[in-house]
């Protein structure tokens, strides 16, 4: 029975010293800097157009800033984002013709897909890519 007793003590005294170490580990963690997720190249089926850029998440938005390169001029390329937030997916997109450099964020999202095409909004796509 006292080692019973003994065992329960110990058990106890661990967890008291545990808990008493739990709210510097969480201050700890939530100091720390956002990862920063590098994508891309992504190019459109024909690779006459890419796209690149990094996405991550601080402060409850997520932030991405994207490159786009048309590589032949005379055409629009096109970028496209598809974004899971709020509890539905959400498509928006940006046209260039040479080189672009642009930026968006929102707060809610939890997933974000991308695509480039070239020579029309639906024309020519690559493969779509999740980036967040």
């Amino acid at each position: 029975m006292r080692k019973t007793l003994a065992i329960a003590a110990l058990a106890g005294s661990m967890a008291v010293t545990g808990l008493a170490l739990s709210p510097a580990a969480a201050q700890a963690s939530t100091q720390s800097t956002a990862t920063v997720v590098k994508w891309g190249k992504f190019f459109s089926s024909d690779h006459k157009a890419y796209t690149y850029g990094k996405t991550w998440a601080s402060g409850g938005k997520v932030f991405t800033k994207w490159y786009g390169v048309d590589k032949t001029g005379g055409k629009k390329a096109w970028v496209w984002f598809e974004v899971y937030q709020n509890g539905s997916w959400h498509k928006f997109n940006k046209a260039w013709d040479g080189k672009v450099t642009g930026a968006w964020s929102g707060k809610g999202i939890k997933k974000v897909y991308t695509f480039t095409c070239w020579a029309g909004k639906f024309d020519n796509c690559g493969k779509k890519y999740r980036i967040y």
